[in-house]
């Protein structure tokens, strides 16, 4: 496997990480990554409708993008929300939230669409939640290009 140019470097890292480690052990870093997706901000948890389900996740995930102005300019925020009893939705969620949160809505538009496939995956989960990865990120990117609202 080869990691794409077009990766941002917190996602290249990530995706090298995955990909350093023996097939079996990457689904055990899956789950690490399933254990460090944070929490969603208190004006997020009373505002449900702010976010949107990703329906074609096994589990229930919902998420949502912002952006904030820094001093260098308009960043994406990310906001993912998804049960603990889901760890591997939990950890494509998180696997996403920190290899793109921060970043300009331009790079994260130019993450190549089969990004999930180069985690080296495919073997050790079932289709329909590498489905769900990949919907996740098609979702952000979607979201991205009809426009985001700015953070509150």
């Amino acid at each position: 496997m080869t990691t794409s140019q077009a990766l941002p470097p917190a996602l290249a890292e990530i995706v090298n990480d995955f990909q350093e480690l023996e097939e079996r052990d990457r689904l055990t870093l899956l789950l690490e990554f399933s254990r460090s997706l944070p929490a969603l901000p208190e004006r997020l948890l009373k505002h449900p409708e702010l976010l949107e389900q990703v329906m074609e996740c096994q589990s229930p995930l919902f998420l949502t993008v912002e952006s904030e102005a820094t001093d260098n300019g308009d960043v994406i925020r990310l906001f993912f929300q998804a049960p603990p009893e889901a760890p591997t939705t939990r950890g494509f969620a998180s696997v996403l939230f920190e290899g793109l949160d921060g970043l300009t809505a331009e790079q994260i538009l130019a993450v190549p669409d089969d990004m999930p496939e180069q985690l080296g995956l495919t073997r050790a989960i079932s289709p329909l939640r590498m489905r769900g990865m990949s919907a996740m990120l098609g979702r952000v990117k979607r979201k991205l290009a009809n426009g985001v609202r700015p953070a509150a």
